[in-house]
């Protein structure tokens, strides 16, 4: 048993080596340019394929497998140093959070092209010359690889270390990531230092990749896997720290190594399989890493980040051409169904535009007047989807009750994670509420007996006078305008001020009396509840659901929603999920390769509106007036 867990041990490290290569990179690139970089996933999974795809043709002999391992990490360098130039040197003074939408529409256009490129199927990839066998440790087989990768990430750390510490590179690279304005002022040229950042963090992300490929098949889902375990190392890590990711890569492999090695424990007479917990184990230490030590192991606890964004105009209530044109789209909704004798589809299509602006509108709620950034809103979603489901199969009560129940298990959840999670703020809320995000996902994904694992829960039908698309299209459109109304009413309230003094403000704010994080606590529940509102509108409306309503993608979804209309504007989720939610409709029936037609719309989107379309258009009115 000993040795056993001693070899696990020992292949922890060697996946460590990988987490931490990805991790350093995006940390490199965050800590200058101070974008969350969705696409760094990507510049992994890009470097697997193209390492395939040389030590598939070179590889045979050493000095070809590892040559060709560095020259697939030098395209992904410049593919990188491309990204910065092309498209990131367009964004940077968009507000902060519009970085993020870019780099996840080219991790669809990435996705796309990796799919043309190599096909759906999964590729395996020549073992290295002369570490195709494996040692003996403990009367164990250890694949030699895989000491060669132990080894390998300690070397790569030395050098990191070195290039930061005893070169002017480096040099110029601390100091942006203290104070980068500080930094232009000195007469230091920026442009060419973030392309630099991005070139090394590309190659760090290609390497990782590429030095996988004889361990490992060549596959599409390797970006969104690979993107979120290092933003968990970076995070647990310190944002910026590469030393603090080298030991947050260790502790999350070695943790899972353990769980692996261990198998089962009993605790009180009951069995627990701790290989199952390997699918949260990350995420699990995150949210114990953050509650204990906000700014993760060795970050520091006060970052100078200034955001280049245009500051936040006072909210104002509504006047009377925008009111007349909500009064205009309120009843073209109602009279929509009139038209399904010509476009069957129209009513089905409007319930997922109307679910998905309900979703968004909560969203904005906490992250627009709220200032809480949040990466982890679907898990909300999916617990109110749950939870209707739940209320209708198991307790078999009617639907209606059900419908309107539901919400109230996403309320539950976000009493328990919102007082963890107002506690923080920034890029560390963010990531807290993605470790609650895929902590509920995992509970789902593997409670069978409850949620129907995998598989969901099926069968969740509207009652007989709701049987039909058009009575369930009016009742998710009064559910819908009464939430959108209600969030509005109540950002237009004294608790809409004082969200607002808190985030332009906490320090004034509790001067003035206002308890900061309880009015942030509160309106992340309401937020979440509307959240569980939409989720269990979806639930009926589709008949069934599954873990994916609390995947991550659904999560990043949301956020497009907001920042593609607005996050300065009340109007912007009301905007964007029905542009997001149209062309994703569109777009997917046109083409195998939607993915990347999509991310090209919304990086288009993004260029051309980096306020966000409502924002744009409210400029535009404000400068005709």
């Amino acid at each position: 048993m000993l040795s056993n867990l001693l070899v696990q041990l020992v292949n922890g490290l060697a996946d460590a080596c990988a987490l931490f290569l990805v991790a350093s990179g995006l940390s490199l690139i965050f800590g200058v340019t101070r974008i969350v970089n969705f696409a760094h996933g990507s510049f992994y999974m890009l470097g697997v394929y193209v390492a395939y795809s040389l030590t598939s043709r070179f590889g045979s002999t050493i000095a070809g497998f590892w040559l060709s391992v560095l020259a697939a990490a030098l395209v992904i360098a410049v593919l990188g140093a491309l990204v910065e130039v092309i498209v990131m040197r367009r964004i940077y003074k968009a507000p902060e959070l519009f970085n993020l939408v870019a780099t996840f529409a080219l991790v669809l256009i990435f996705h796309d092209a990796a799919l043309y490129l190599w096909g759906p199927e999964d590729l395996f990839g020549p073992r290295a010359p002369h570490l195709a066998g494996a040692v003996e440790l403990l009367g164990h087989q250890l694949p030699a690889y895989n000491v060669a990768l132990v080894v390998i990430g300690p070397l790569v750390l030395a050098a990191l270390w070195y290039a930061l510490t005893r070169t002017r590179w480096g040099t110029l690279v601390r100091a942006a990531t203290g104070d980068r304005e500080m930094l232009g002022a000195l007469g230091v040229n920026q442009s060419w230092l973030f392309t630099g950042v991005f070139f090394a963090g590309a190659f760090l992300a290609g390497l990782g990749g590429a030095l996988q490929v004889p361990r490992m098949s060549a596959n599409l889902s390797l970006d969104l896997d690979t993107i979120g375990n290092a933003f968990v190392v970076v995070v647990v890590g310190g944002m910026g720290s590469i030393p603090g990711a080298f030991i947050a890569a260790l502790l999350i492999a070695e943790i899972k190594a353990l769980c692996i090695g261990i198998g089962h424990v009993s605790i009180f007479g009951i069995d627990f399989s701790l290989s199952k917990f390997t699918l949260v184990a990350e995420f699990v230490v995150m949210a114990i890493v953050l509650v204990l030590r906000p700014w993760g192991l060795l970050g520091r606890a006060q970052t100078a980040v200034r955001s280049m964004s245009l500051p936040e105009r006072p909210l104002r209530p509504a006047g009377k051409r925008l009111r007349v044109v909500a009064a205009i789209v309120v009843a073209m909704l109602a009279v929509a169904p009139l038209l399904a004798g010509w476009f069957p589809y129209l009513p089905v299509l409007l319930v997922e535009i109307m679910i998905a602006t309900l979703f968004a509108a909560s969203l904005h709620f906490i992250m627009g007047p709220g200032g809480m950034h949040s990466f982890g809103h679907a898990a909300y979603f999916g617990l109110g989807a749950y939870g209707a489901a739940l209320f209708l199969k198991v307790f078999a009560w009617p639907m209606e009750v059900a419908l309107v129940l539901g919400p109230l298990l996403a309320a539950l959840g976000a009493i328990v994670f919102g007082w963890f999670s107002v506690r923080l703020s920034g890029v560390y809320l963010a990531m807290l509420t993605l470790a609650f995000a895929q902590i509920v996902w995992s509970v789902v994904f593997q409670w069978d007996a409850v949620t129907g694992g995998s598989n969901g829960i099926l069968g969740l039908w509207p009652s007989p006078w709701l049987s039909s698309p058009i009575a369930y299209y009016y009742v998710t459109l009064i559910f819908t305008t009464g939430g959108v109304w209600l969030m509005r009413r109540m950002l237009f309230a004294p608790m809409g001020a004082a969200m607002r003094a808190a985030r332009d403000s906490s320090l004034r704010a509790e001067a003035i009396g206002i308890d900061v994080q309880r009015i942030q606590w509160a309106a992340f529940v309401i937020s979440s509840l509307f959240c569980g509102l939409a989720g269990s509108l979806y639930a009926f409306s589709k008949g069934n659901i599954s873990p994916e309503v609390i995947s991550v993608g659904r999560s990043v979804d949301g956020l497009v929603m907001v920042l593609i209309g607005g996050v300065q504007t009340l109007a912007g989720p009301l905007v964007g999920a029905p542009v997001f939610t149209w062309l994703q409709d569109t777009v997917a029936r046109q083409t195998d390769y939607w993915q990347a037609l999509l991310g090209a719309a919304i990086l288009l989107l993004v260029i051309a509106f980096p306020q966000g379309i409502a924002g744009f258009v409210r400029e535009r009115f404000a400068e005709a007036e």
